[in-house]
């Protein structure tokens, strides 16, 4: 059995549909199905009402839908512990996605660094749903993620304390030739080549859902797809297509002229966000937080 079995069915629960679950969950509903299917199957019982709507779990899910939060919480807080055993210096850890840990953690805690003295911060890295499993079950201190209406609302039915720490914006950029000219450009004719996040990764399902339909009617052809933002840069300035990518990840490019936006697509706006579930565990924590929370206040007003 798979642990993100158990959050389909918490999802599926809590959403009351297959499709919005699947959305919540970043995935596709065929997916997100097989994935019940695989549960139900690993269980023996049927969890779903399938041929009922709106959508009612049987008796066994009922009964399983405890079990599976509290199987969740033994298994990451068993984690928890686990790592904490092994930690023998004292200091505090965040988890992030990865496209954060490269473009805003590092010139964020230089910014930091003087008020935290010599602590030991430890930062982690996971794909958004993994993140955010690993901050609800406690295994860290922090989260540090992009934030959208979706990540809004499950953060706040936890009662978590979130601080905008930032902003950046994912532009449809192309690297340029030799006359400092975009190797591609929209054309109505040409299909577009594009290097893509997976669909099941947050930028991915973000790049689905608001980027390409303001493509409109230009035609565009998947070429490659990768994880990691990194990746898909080193195949943009190989020449091998455009992406959608964060600002931040190509600003030494963006400011050289290697790459460029592409005229016609407007950029969508990306929202950053440090949170904190329940009361600090070390005195380095609560400071991080309070340092934090000076430094975005200081930064905001810095903005015009």
């Amino acid at each position: 059995m798979e642990t993100k079995w158990l959050h389909d069915f918490i999802a599926l629960s809590e959403q009351g549909s297959f499709s919005r679950a699947a959305e919540s969950r970043f995935v596709t509903q065929p997916a997100f199905s097989r994935r019940i299917r695989s549960l139900e199957n690993w269980l023996g019982v049927a969890l779903v009402c399938r041929n009922r709507y709106p959508l009612e779990l049987t008796p066994a899910g009922e009964a399983f839908l405890e079990q599976a939060r509290q199987l969740l919480a033994q298994v990451y807080g068993m984690r928890s512990q686990l790592r904490l055993s092994q930690q023998q210096t004292p200091g505090l850890s965040l988890i992030t996605q990865p496209a954060l840990a490269v473009t805003f953690f590092p010139a964020w805690l230089h910014r930091l660094r003087p008020a935290l003295g010599e602590g030991l911060v430890r930062l982690n890295t996971g794909h958004y749903h993994e993140a955010m499993e690993q901050f609800v079950a406690g295994a860290v201190d922090f989260l540090l993620c992009f934030a959208d209406a979706g990540s809004t609302a499950a953060l706040q039915r936890l009662n978590v304390e979130r601080l905008r720490v930032g902003q950046d914006r994912l532009a449809l950029v192309s690297a340029t030739d030799d006359q400092g000219s975009p190797r591609f450009q929209l054309d109505d004719e040409q299909p577009l080549p594009l290097l893509l996040y997976p669909k099941d990764a947050y930028l991915g399902a973000l790049v689905q859902r608001e980027c390409l339909p303001a493509l409109a009617e230009q035609p565009w052809q998947p070429v490659c797809e990768n994880a990691l933002g990194e990746g898909l840069k080193a195949q943009l300035l190989q020449g091998e297509g455009v992406a959608f990518l964060p600002e931040s990840l190509v600003r030494d490019e963006l400011a050289t002229g290697r790459v460029l936006p592409l005229n016609g697509v407007r950029p969508l706006e990306l929202t950053i966000e440090l949170c904190r579930l329940g009361e600090p565990r070390s005195e380095l924590a609560e400071r991080f937080w309070q340092q934090s929370t000076l430094l975005a206040d200081k930064m905001g007003a810095l903005r015009p």
